[in-house]
């Protein structure tokens, strides 16, 4: 399976160099200068690296390939792809979308919540896209506190999400303790 590494963006400057949208959480490893990566479409590439630098919380790359403004122009919209290994993916290195979408989402409390229908990568954390058993989407941020386990050969995540972030599982029904015992009224 391909692995997007790097969307191209716009040009920058006039002697090739492009701005890339991440989509690798290792661009030191995959953008390195020398690396040939293939490109969907694969009429685009394959695009060797030459140049990489980063600058204002952005990613810049020239290509062998793509030596002038024009060139680049070309290259707007293609994606930086990578055969996936099957190493990838363990909780030191992050999760891919093609590894988690699909697998049954369950409560700490064994109740089912729904199944993964994607994982986001957003710029703060990544986020899973849960399709719950009613068709609605809940976002879950894909951090340990809420997700608490991914078991890929059981095919299941566990969660341990607050209350409502499910709509199964609104605040509206959470017990009124607060006023419990307490008299409603003083004379």
């Amino acid at each position: 399976m391909l692995l997007t590494v790097a969307i191209i963006g716009a040009p920058h400057g006039l002697k090739g160099e492009v701005r890339l949208d991440l989509r690798t959480d290792d661009p030191a490893r995959r953008l390195a200068v020398g690396n040939v990566l293939e490109t969907e479409p694969a009429d685009a590439g394959p695009l060797t690296v030459t140049r990489t630098r980063r600058a204002a919380d952005a990613t810049y790359v020239i290509f062998e390939e793509a030596r002038d403004r024009t060139a680049a122009e070309s290259l707007r919209g293609v994606r930086l792809v990578v055969e996936s290994d099957e190493d990838e993916g363990d909780e030191d290195e992050g999760w891919y979308p093609h590894q988690l979408v699909g697998l049954r989402v369950v409560h700490v409390d064994g109740r089912e919540l729904g199944t993964v229908a994607d994982l986001e990568h957003l710029p703060a954390q990544d986020v899973l896209v849960v399709t719950e058993p009613d068709g609605a989407e809940a976002r879950v941020p894909f951090v340990a506190e809420l997700v608490p386990e991914v078991d890929t050969d059981a095919g299941t995540i566990t969660l341990d999400p607050p209350r409502g972030l499910f709509a199964a599982d609104p605040v509206e029904d959470e017990p009124d303790d607060a006023g419990s015992g307490r008299a409603e009224g003083r004379a």
